[in-house]
């Protein structure tokens, strides 16, 4: 008994694939008699037409990137990352005074191993220090 038309009915009916439709075999004439789309429902309802579940298939999983040498960055801590800005801006100060030939040079390199040490908070400290010594000398 070819029954294709119907399950293409069916499919369409209960919008699914044809691959999908099941026929109760125990009620086939009851399927072969149905011409209407509410004949199709009727008979889902009634589970002479049964819909299999989908197939479908594995998800596929993102690939995670691996930590090794090269992908590990590391952050620079915050205090260091301080200094630097500081020291950077002391000694363009102290270049600038060596160049202009308001400091000598052994005070010069002397003010370079403070810096270096920490010993300054910021420019203004530095620019005390001088006038300091520039009082006392």
């Amino acid at each position: 008994m070819k029954l294709e038309k119907k399950k293409h009915l069916a499919a369409k009916t209960l919008g699914v694939g044809k691959n999908r439709i099941v026929f109760n075999v125990e009620r086939l004439a009851e399927i072969k008699e149905a011409i209407t789309k509410q004949d199709i429902r009727d008979l889902f309802l009634s589970k002479a037409i049964f819909i299999k579940e989908k197939k479908g298939r594995k998800s596929k999983q993102k690939r995670r990137t691996r930590r090794r040498a090269g992908s590990i960055r590391k952050k620079i801590k915050r205090r260091k990352r301080e200094y630097i800005i500081l020291t950077r801006k002391l000694r363009s100060y102290l270049a600038e005074l060596r160049k202009k030939e308001n400091i000598q040079e052994k005070k010069y390199f002397e003010l370079r191993k403070e810096i270096k040490a920490g010993f300054f908070k910021d420019k203004h400290h530095l620019k005390e220090r001088l006038k300091k010594n520039d009082k006392n000398s």
